[in-house]
């Protein structure tokens, strides 16, 4: 049986993704895997850090059309190249570095379309530019890229807690008119195929509440109306489920210990608490797609820029756990 490779875009060039690529190829327990590391990237760029990083890796460049992955070991960088025509690489974030980065990505659709591979990585891409306003996040690109609008599902995992918030990168005046009870129910059920798929799991999950205190003066309390009566068919189903739970307490160290997943109403309201909680020990998955989508729960940091200080451990945990998935 052909061992599946771990496909890895990486994303802005204009970033410290490539600084802690090289820092996780130095791990051990990245070093001993037997999945091979394809890179997409290009070759100049991959260079350029390496001299100014000081890493001294060698290469090894793949031919997207025809991959020998019988052959593919990780003792080299299994390198696609994607051409980054740019005069400056390093100045600064703008959106000259568009149609490179979805080059990138394109070769890792392709990749995964013709050798049915289960899990692309993709460094942080700077939404700001690429996207363009055209979607709300690399979530819903994914999904309008593989014909999957309205499946796709955040999920910020963790091995002791994860969370997924029900509406993305949204601004709060907004939130409101997207929370449903059969998005919930759709979302949840996807997150409990995830884990009953990929780890024989039954998940435990509790649901927060949109209000504060799941209170409210309106005379429409969402928590009441729409959150509450999704809870309860998804208990009917058999979901190991709780919820409403007010959102300022439901983080608190005897509650955690009750769930593996925590489903909020909003981006924030779960991911500044787990980020609070692990740091960037997380990695952020997109369920729903033809494939797993992962990337580290990071951003480009541009501030670090050349430092070599920045931490490999989002990019380790995303790389172990494509490894547990293939």
């Amino acid at each position: 049986m052909t061992i599946k490779p771990i496909l890895i875009v990486a994303g802005e060039p204009y970033s410290t993704f490539l600084e802690i690529f090289f820092k996780s190829l130095s791990k051990k327990k990245i070093k001993n895997l037997k999945n091979p590391i394809i890179l997409i990237c290009s070759k100049d760029l991959l260079v350029n850090q390496m001299k100014k990083l000081k890493y001294k890796y060698k290469i090894r460049d793949l031919n997207k059309s025809d991959l020998n992955l019988k052959e593919l070991k990780n003792n080299k960088i299994n390198l696609i190249n994607v051409n980054l025509r740019l005069k400056k690489t390093f100045d600064k974030i703008s959106s000259k570095s568009k149609t490179y980065i979805e080059n990138c990505i394109n070769v890792g659709l392709s990749l995964i379309k013709k050798n049915n591979i289960k899990v692309l990585i993709n460094g942080p891409i700077s939404k700001k530019y690429f996207l363009q306003k055209k979607f709300l996040g690399m979530t819903e690109y994914f999904a309008q890229k593989t014909n999957s609008e309205g499946n796709e599902v955040m999920l910020i995992f963790n091995k002791n807690l994860s969370v997924c918030p029900l509406t993305t990168h949204l601004p709060l005046k907004k939130i409101f008119k997207k929370i449903t009870k059969e998005k919930i129910i759709k979302h949840v059920n996807t997150i409990n195929n995830f884990y009953r798929y990929n780890f024989k799991k039954r998940v435990k999950i509790g649901v927060t509440g949109l209000n504060p205190h799941c209170e409210t003066t309106d005379k429409f309390s969402e928590d009441e109306k729409i959150i509450m009566p999704a809870v309860k068919n998804l208990k009917k189903k058999g979901i190991k489920i709780q919820g409403p739970i007010a959102a300022d307490t439901i983080f608190l160290k005897n509650n955690l210990k009750k769930y593996d997943v925590i489903f909020g109403m909003y981006h924030d309201q779960v991911l500044t608490p787990i980020k609070t909680l692990y740091g960037f020990n997380a990695i952020n998955i997109t369920l729903g797609l033809p494939f797993l989508r992962i990337t580290p729960d990071h951003g480009t940091n541009n501030l670090m820029i050349g430092k070599n200080l920045s931490s490999p451990i989002s990019l380790i945990e995303a790389i172990y756990f494509a490894k547990k998935i293939l």
